[in-house]
């Protein structure tokens, strides 16, 4: 059985992905966000631990992390909260993580829309940007999700993947 921590467990990509794992794999999952229990419920309490933290606690992040296989970021804005991330995880000895991150801070997408997406990003891009360096320089087994625009539909979880110099497709 797994061990996966998620980070910024009480957004909505979050509880997707916790969803799924529930559904789909034994995992044990460990949910960390800030008024935890105000914020999420259980599902199964066996498989479910609830951790009320911030991402700037790098002493908390390091004991939530003890156990731990994978480590999902559902926020990498923050460039100081990555670098507490990193660090948590390097004393923890946790090597994998998957965060989310926006489409374009590369400067990847192309035309119209790249246009169109920079402008709504703004110069939060920048924030992003600095956050996925911080994981660019670590040595960690790392994946940077950069997300589309979100929309719910039901079962849609296509991706594609591309690497950081190819332009970004599918949008």
């Amino acid at each position: 059985m797994k061990n996966v921590l998620i980070l910024g467990a009480a957004g909505q990509i979050s509880r997707l992905l916790t969803d799924g794992l529930l559904k789909q794999t034994d995992a044990k999952v460990i949910l960390y966000a800030r008024n935890a229990a105000g914020r999420l419920k259980v599902s199964e309490s066996k498989r479910e631990i609830f951790v009320d933290g911030d991402f700037n606690e790098t002493d908390k992040l390091v004991q939530t992390m003890q156990g731990v296989d994978i480590v999902y970021v559902n926020d990498m804005r923050s460039e100081r909260a990555t670098q507490s991330i990193v660090a948590a995880m390097n004393r923890a000895g946790v090597k994998r993580i998957i965060a989310a991150s926006v489409l374009g801070i590369y400067h990847e997408v192309a035309g119209a829309f790249g246009r169109w997406n920079e402008r709504m990003v703004g110069s939060s891009s920048s924030l992003y940007a600095a956050a996925a360096k911080v994981l660019e320089d670590s040595a960690l087994d790392y994946t940077l999700l950069r997300l589309t625009w979100l929309y719910n539909q039901e079962g849609n979880i296509a991706c594609s993947l591309t690497q950081k110099e190819e332009p970004f497709i599918g949008a």
